[in-house]
């Protein structure tokens, strides 16, 4: 049986809305969160024509990218990027813990 005291250590996710301004057919979120795999986070697009989706991440730091009509897309909103092992770029997104 766990203590309270394990239960209060153990960190919690927290709810990170992605967005994605585009006139796309389809935007796929993509990620280290989601093993990058496109049937997990498929974006939805609002009243306003942006594609938005909310995940719930622990924290940590990921590394992703939006799947735009079959073409890798940087998030242009996040500045933080690095090298992937493809030899392009990927988003970065730290999440702390509360």
């Amino acid at each position: 049986m766990k203590t309270k005291k394990k239960l209060a250590d153990k960190p919690k996710r927290r709810r990170i809305t992605f967005s994605f301004e585009s006139p796309a057919e389809g935007v796929i979120l993509m990620g280290d969160f989601n093993k990058w795999d496109a049937k997990k986070h498929p974006m939805k697009k609002d009243e306003d024509g942006v594609w938005r989706k909310i995940v719930m991440v622990y924290p940590g730091r990921y590394e992703y990218k939006f799947l735009v009509d079959g073409y890798w897309q940087l998030d242009p909103q996040n500045e933080d990027c690095c090298l992937n092992s493809f030899g392009s770029r990927n988003n970065v997104l730290v999440v702390a813990a509360k």
